[in-house]
């Protein structure tokens, strides 16, 4: 008789105990489900990228303030703790490993430039967190092995992809190549000579340079020397703007045209060098979903809030969809909000046979009533390949009144 009543107390202890954790657990998974989603802006606020990256930091608050305002995506809200690269990769791991292990961060948004994507990558992949950039490197693509990066500006392949079709529509037969000595630089002039060379065409020269340099007369001379019709850059602004300037004070090659990332041939290389000596240059950047109400959207918002228009910074509307992209992402995984499931639902947000839908309040409508959504993004379609890649289009501009002027649109 003792032994059963001992027996019973203890199946009633166990019981007990069992209870005590289930409760724990399911309380502990309630608060996970309502706990605010944090991401982390990490954007170029100075440094190289400061004209982008107040407005793309600005942007990213836009977009969690409309998440916020339509309930939360699956019932959450979204917190930004944000943080500076200062456009430099060991900046840059500093401020990631501040927001990952001080803010706790679920996702890291807005990384700028190739090489600090590419520093900060293997950290938040570490990690088991997403990190959504607006940089070039096919490198990125590849490196992704964990399928948690996903991009919002187009490749480096893909620009000189689009360099080619330009070349070929201005007729150019002896195109030359220079590029900075990084993923990026090298990665858009060996896009564009894929592209050329697979057209029949052929590279006279190629010259890849050391950054930072007081003066590149030595590499201009050699790529000067093969008499090229065009020339093709992977470059930055600060050597951009040497290049260019000994180039025209030289007075060789005066009528041989360049190409040239938009990042690197904008205002500031006209205010450094002024109209004249840009006069050969053809710039070539991504643009916007212009036609989209999405992008309409967007730029209201962000006239409002930063005072300035959103065409000057095609960085903004990437990172602002990138966290509709999330929300929605986020909405579409409901009620399993962990990243694991959220990262897995970002591609069946812009379902190719999914309603069209310009803004968070209208996907998460759509996607709550159990329709598929196509999102189409302020800065493209967002379509993602098989790497997390999208595709915009590109604007070529030419110096016209003093100023770029956009005088053409490449598609693929």
């Amino acid at each position: 008789m003792a032994g059963r009543i001992e027996a019973r107390m203890r199946r009633a202890v166990t019981a007990g105990v069992s209870i005590a954790v289930m409760s724990l657990a399911l309380g502990g998974a309630a608060q996970a489900e309502t706990a605010p989603f944090r991401i982390g802006a990490l954007n170029p606020v100075t440094g190289a990228g400061s004209p982008y990256g107040p407005g793309m930091q600005k942007a990213i608050i836009l977009a969690a303030d409309e998440v916020n305002a339509a309930g939360g995506a699956c019932g959450r809200k979204l917190e930004v703790s944000a943080e500076d690269t200062q456009t430099s990769p060991e900046a840059a791991v500093l401020a990631v490993k501040k927001l990952i292990e001080v803010n706790k961060v679920d996702a890291v948004m807005g990384t700028w430039s190739s090489g600090i994507t590419l520093a900060v990558m293997p950290i938040t992949t570490q990690a088991g967190l997403p990190l959504l950039n607006t940089s070039g490197a096919p490198a990125i693509s590849t490196e992704d092995k964990a399928d948690l990066v996903w991009r919002f500006q187009a490749t480096n392949d893909r620009f000189g992809q689009a360099f080619a079709k330009i070349a070929t529509e201005r007729g150019f037969k002896r195109p030359a190549t220079m590029a900075y000595n990084n993923a990026s630089g090298i990665g858009n002039t060996e896009g564009f000579t894929k592209a050329w060379t697979a057209a029949g065409g052929e590279v006279v020269s190629s010259v890849v340079y050391e950054p930072k340099r007081p003066s590149y007369r030595s590499e201009l001379q050699q790529i000067l020397a093969a008499n090229p019709d065009v020339i093709v850059m992977g470059s930055y602004l600060q050597d951009t703007t040497v290049i260019l300037r000994e180039w025209y004070q030289s007075g060789q090659s005066p009528d041989v045209k360049w190409i040239i990332p938009g990042w690197a041939a904008n205002q500031q290389l006209i205010d450094a060098l002024g109209p004249d000596v840009l006069a050969n240059v053809i710039a070539v950047d991504s643009i916007s979903n212009e036609s989209a109400p999405s992008y309409a959207h967007f730029e209201a918002a962000y006239k409002k809030a930063m005072g300035a228009e959103a065409p000057a910074n095609v960085y903004a509307a990437m990172t602002y969809d990138m966290v509709i992209a999330w929300g929605l992402a986020m909405q579409q995984a409901c009620p399993d909000t962990t990243i694991a499931a959220v990262n897995g639902s970002i591609r069946a947000i812009d379902a190719a046979d999914g309603a069209p839908v310009y803004t968070f309040a209208e996907g998460k409508a759509a996607i709550e009533a159990g329709r598929k959504v196509n999102y189409e993004g302020a800065s493209s379609r967002l379509s993602f390949d098989q790497y997390g890649d999208v595709t915009p289009d590109f604007s070529l501009s030419e110096i016209d009144g003093g100023a770029f002027v956009r005088k053409g649109v490449v598609s693929f």
